[in-house]
């Protein structure tokens, strides 16, 4: 079909439309956002964020760019499990019994360990999680699996909200039958904080979803997607780094598409204001 001089230079010199420039302004923070969170946003993601950077779009606009420019969020994959398991007895109970729910932080915290290949060989990494608002409250990367580990996650979990002034007493901490949480000195700790022991079923991962969760994420997100990881070294300013932008930036779909430290956050603000107005009811 031909097409007369005159239309085809009017097409090549005219302006660009309204849609594509908008477009192109849209794709730049798109591709902002998801480079400034380790690449790993899909479109949900990367569309709240957007909107919470005041850059109103559509979700399916998001969706569309993202398909055009090739970006995509990260996968998830299941490994292998780190539970060393023991012979000892053990009675602590299952208080949560797969219900990982609470009101308010500080009210359930769950523990557990994962693994990582390196170059020198296996590191592990022990975490210790807030279930109300899945903040990582502790954490610990060493060479080996022994008691030290798990405790020095829950001593900086201890720490984290000691030192800031929140009480711990009569929290609950769940995490698998492994040695390291079956340990006296562990167990110990746990006592002197104030905090009540809890364990899921023998090699039962549903047992400690949330923990299983999580590293799922961590794997994911930081692990198979920065790797390959030469030493002990490189791993922990990496997972230091992982675990500030996760508790502090990055959006977490269970608890509203905001960062557990901003939820937390709010939730303190809340309570405040109902204490403040409660104090302000005369009493009958």
């Amino acid at each position: 079909m031909q097409v007369a001089p005159s239309t085809y230079y009017a097409a090549k010199n005219r302006a660009p439309s309204l849609r594509s420039r908008t477009d192109e302004v849209t794709t730049a923070k798109i591709h902002q956002v998801h480079a400034d969170n380790y690449a790993v946003y899909g479109a949900r993601k990367v569309h709240a964020e957007l909107n919470r950077q005041g850059h109103r779009v559509a979700r399916c606009t998001v969706q569309r760019l993202m398909k055009r420019a090739g970006l995509r969020g990260i996968s998830r994959t299941k490994g292998p499990r780190t539970t060393v398991g023991t012979t000892a007895s053990d009675t602590r109970p299952d208080l949560v019994e797969r219900a990982f729910t609470a009101d308010a932080p500080n009210q359930l915290w769950v523990a557990d360990i994962t693994y990582i290949r390196t170059f020198a060989g296996w590191v592990y990494a022990a975490f210790v999680i807030d279930v109300h608002s899945r903040r990582v409250v502790g954490w610990q990367v060493a060479r080996s699996l022994h008691t030290s580990l798990a405790l020095d996650a829950l001593e900086m979990a201890v720490w984290n909200r000691s030192h800031v002034g929140r009480r711990i007493d009569g929290l609950v901490h769940h995490s698998d039958r492994g040695v390291q949480y079956l340990a006296v000195r562990y167990t110990q700790r746990l006592a002197e904080a104030g905090a009540v022991a809890s364990v899921g079923t023998t090699g039962d991962s549903y047992d400690n979803a949330l923990a299983e969760a999580f590293h799922s994420l961590f794997k994911a997100e930081l692990i198979r997607n920065r790797g390959p990881w030469k030493g002990l070294d490189e791993v922990e300013i990496a997972v230091a780094e992982y675990i500030d932008w996760f508790n502090h930036r990055r959006l977490h779909g269970e608890i509203g598409l905001v960062p557990p430290a901003e939820f937390e956050d709010h939730f303190y603000r809340q309570e405040s204001v109902s204490a403040h107005d409660e104090a302000l009811v005369p009493s009958l």
